[in-house]
Formats: C-alpha cells, sequence, structure tokens
C-alpha cells in the first residue's frame, strides 16, 4: 500500500455551514454528506444537536436531527476543492466552527503542494495527523524525523501544545488558550506551528 492519509483542520472556514452550525452546538457536527441537486446547486445534509432552526431537519432521533440545505456549487466549498485538486475525501467532521476533512492523496508532494493553496483559498489549516502507506512490507520502516530543523520556538509551541491537549480529539485547548500560555498572539502561534509542520512534512518526504 502506498499513498498518504491525512486529516486537515480548517480553522473557523468562510463560507461552510457545518462549520458554522458546529459553533452552535455542544457536539460536534457528522455524518455530513453532498449530492448534486442540479448543474450549479449541491444538496448537503449532516447530523447535529437538535434545535438548530436555520436548517430544515429531515429526520429527528432524540436529541439529534439530519439537516439537510441546499448551496449553490461556486467553488467556496472545502471538500469540493479537496477532491478535484487533493484526492478524496473520505470523512469530515466539525466541531467548535472548526472543519475537518480526513482525505487520501497519491504521494507525500501532493499534500504539500496543496497546503499552501489551501491556505489563501480558505484561511488557516493544519494538519491534525498524517499516515505514509509504503509500498511493500520491506519498506514499513520508521521514518525518522531529525527535529533539530525546528527552531527553539517552533519546538516549543509544539511542546507546549502537544501538552494541553490541541491535538486531540475532543481538543484539550484551543489556539487562543495555547498562544496564551506561550504569551503570544494567536497569529504567531498559527505562524510558528504552520512552520514546524512545514519542515516535519520535508522530514517525511519519501524517495524511490
Amino acid at each position: 500500500m502506498s499513498g498518504i492519509r491525512a486529516e486537515l483542520v480548517f480553522d473557523t472556514p468562510e463560507n461552510c455551514p457545518v462549520a458554522t452550525a458546529s459553533e452552535k452546538t455542544d457536539g460536534p457536527v457528522t455524518e455530513i454528506s453532498w449530492t448534486s441537486g442540479g448543474e450549479k446547486i449541491v444538496t448537503e445534509q449532516f447530523s447535529a444537536d437538535d434545535g438548530l432552526d436555520e436548517f430544515e431537519s429531515v429526520f429527528d432521533y432524540g436529541p439529534r436531527a439530519i439537516y439537510e440545505f441546499d448551496r449553490e456549487r461556486d467553488g467556496t466549498c472545502v471538500c469540493e476543492h479537496i477532491e478535484a485538486t487533493v484526492g478524496p475525501v473520505c470523512e469530515t467532521y466539525a466541531r467548535d466552527g472548526d472543519l475537518h476533512v480526513t482525505l487520501h492523496a497519491g504521494e507525500m508532494t501532493d499534500l504539500r503542494e496543496h497546503l499552501a493553496e489551501l491556505r489563501r483559498r480558505f484561511g488557516d489549516v493544519r494538519i491534525e495527523y498524517l499516515i505514509s502507506g509504503r509500498a511493500s512490507d520491506e519498506d514499513a520502516e520508521i521514518i525518522p524525523v531529525d527535529v533539530r530543523r525546528l527552531t527553539d520556538r517552533q519546538r516549543e509551541v509544539l511542546r507546549t501544545a502537544y501538552g494541553m491537549g490541541y491535538f486531540e480529539y475532543p481538543r484539550g485547548a484551543n489556539a487562543g488558550e495555547v498562544a496564551d500560555a506561550l504569551d503570544i498572539r494567536p497569529s504567531t502561534f498559527t505562524e510558528h506551528l504552520n512552520a514546524a509542520q512545514s519542515k516535519i512534512l520535508d522530514e517525511l518526504q519519501l524517495t524511490e
């Protein structure tokens, strides 16, 4: 088996109704699916806590419900853009305004080359986890990561974020809380985190 499986997290992406809905519920928004309702219309469904009056409820099962809405196919959907440019989306959910997208990509370079474009189009995005498949069992060794490439500040940011549960699900701390612990701005925290992740991706680059 070869290829990449990664979970990307988009911080409160604009123009994403399910991410917006997750800010208004205690639990996560799950079972997200979409189908073409016409040449320019997409019908989308998701499961969330009951009480989201701005969406049409099509099924109710106790404290949760299945909601449905129509949207234009205008290129602003994160998941559709990923499927068109990077690879298949195999799982999505939203929580506290963040959209989590698990995808498959053919090669490490495919993912790295698209991250900058994803950030440009949809704002802050980070890698929650990354699994690299190998072509054969003989290649299934651990790939070392040289953390000496990270600056002291980048290592401190990663260590603090990990210790506070930033990478866990459900998340133990959000970006603002980690930034406060580091006595830096959330935007500075995101810059250090993105830079560290980029270096780690470089270390994980597979060669033929």
